[in-house]
């Protein structure tokens, strides 16, 4: 198996890793591998070993497996130290594009960070991270990618009982996470923080004259990101700061969800107890988890009262950013192509609306380019009231329909769906996750039928929680 890999993180001082082999399995088998993906990066495979490889059997010519260390707040409490505790970096390869990419192990074993945990991961997380961040991709959410899926042929034991193991093999611009600064600073190593910081920013933001621009630029990353998410009704679930990666993309696929009826406080995760990070409070949490990171990056400064105050006045002007985001994708949702301050009323207005009538979030602005958004309404007279206004405002824009179909996809990952292809997999059926696979790759455009995957759930299949899978 030819992957040419350029490790620069295994480069690194050997405190930022704990250099370990993937576990081996019993009986490897290959479930999905995404060609697609492995073309864009420029991977030349060998198709017989890739079963072995991608549970962790072998370990390609040219990696250095690693499991990286870093802190992070899960919740609002700090824990020192986490890390990967159930996967494996194999190394990062130069992608014919020119960009670095990781290429991670996920559910291969335990490793020193596993916390008591067992390192694996069993099949229907594997298969949903694998769908949603697919789907997420093909949404243009920066994000990581799936590569591949191998079945171990070795039961893990959860909550669910025995069920069946699997290895996601996951593609990342980086796996650096604001909790990878804090690991350092928590230590006061300010010589390792500074290599981390110097080689964060001249692999993912070069043009940063010094830490606050750094900080600037990540501000200005993770605002695109989380504003992206929530003009799609992306909840991640779980937005600790070990979860925060500082390339921009979007990483580990837990307990995400996508809202089915709009409401501002949705929580899905079965570990949110108190919605800490519901559907409209990612807003708020992603600044706060810049705030940690600006805090790690003090000690790199000469005058810390002055840096105390540069990175206050950033870390302030990050929900302006958030809002702008945010206002422009709701916009454009509507069939605005630059939305202003003026517009907010009809944005809010349609979304209390939606709220009171218990309308569809994704179908209902789907609906407003192809007809029939009165009809997602449990009432359908607060969609009349709303209406006029709306359409004398989008009567002046150029190609308001195609805008708001560009904008609001016809599919989702609907969470029913997904538990759906989920069961079925367990019982060795794997053509829903590939009917998904499918669909979801052109989320925008109508897919005469395959209706019922972009159908509301009944009563009978609302999906009240997702789970981790740890």
């Amino acid at each position: 198996m030819n992957i040419p890999f350029d490790n620069s993180y295994a480069r690194l001082p050997e405190g930022f890793y704990t250099r370990i082999a993937p576990r081996a399995v019993a009986s490897p088998a290959l479930l999905a591998f995404n060609t697609g993906l492995a073309d864009e990066i420029g991977l030349n495979l060998d198709y017989t070993a890739m079963a072995e490889v991608f549970a962790g059997n072998e370990i390609p010519e040219g990696a250095d497996p690693i499991a990286q260390v870093y802190a992070g707040h899960q919740f609002g409490g700090f824990s020192p130290q986490l890390g990967d505790g159930r996967a494996v970096l194999l190394g990062e390869i130069v992608a014919p594009d020119g960009q670095r990419r990781d290429i991670q192990l996920k559910g291969s074993g335990p490793t020193p960070y596993s916390r008591n945990g067992d390192g694996r991961a069993w099949l229907g997380p594997v298969l949903r991270e694998y769908v949603v961040s697919e789907a997420m991709h093909a949404l243009g959410v920066p994000t990581t990618r799936a590569l591949a899926a191998a079945l171990t042929g070795e039961p893990i034991y959860r909550q669910e009982g025995a069920v069946p193991g699997a290895v996601l093999t996951r593609v990342a611009s980086s796996h650096i996470r604001v909790g990878t600064f804090q690991y350092f600073a928590a230590r006061r190593d300010v010589e390792a923080l500074r290599a981390l910081y110097d080689y964060t920013a001249a692999r993912h933001y070069p043009e940063a004259a010094g830490p606050a621009d750094f900080l600037r630029a990540v501000c200005a990353a993770q605002a695109e990101l989380v504003a992206h998410w929530m003009s799609l009704g992306f909840i991640h679930g779980v937005m600790n700061t070990d979860n925060t990666a500082l390339s921009g993309e979007t990483i580990d696929y837990g307990p995400c969800a996508f809202m089915d009826v709009y409401h501002p406080v949705t929580v899905f995760s079965s570990i949110d107890a108190q919605g800490r990070y519901a559907y409209d409070n990612q807003a708020h949490v992603i600044v706060w988890n810049m705030a940690q990171l600006a805090t790690s990056l003090v000690p790199l400064m000469p005058d810390a009262e002055a840096a105390i105050e540069e990175f206050t006045a950033i870390i302030h002007a990050m929900p302006a950013l958030v809002d702008a985001a945010w206002m422009r994708r709701l916009g454009a949702k509507i069939g605005i192509a630059e939305a202003t301050e003026a517009d907010r009323p009809l944005i809010e207005g349609l979304l209390e609306r939606m709220q009171a009538g218990r309308a569809d979030f994704t179908n209902t602005f789907r609906a407003l380019a192809d007809g029939g958004a009165r009809d997602q309404f449990l009432d359908p007279a607060a969609f009349d009231q709303w209406q006029p206004e709306w359409c004398a405002r989008i009567a002046g824009e150029a190609e308001p329909e195609a805008r708001m179909r560009a904008s609001n996809p016809w599919v989702i990952p609907r969470n029913h769906r997904v538990e759906e292809m989920i069961v079925a997999a367990r019982e060795g059926n794997f053509a829903p996750f590939e009917r998904l696979l499918t669909v979801l790759a052109k989320p925008f455009d109508a897919h005469p039928g395959a209706e019922d995957l972009r159908r509301a759930p009944e009563a009978s299949e609302v999906v009240q929680q997702t789970f981790c899978g740890t």
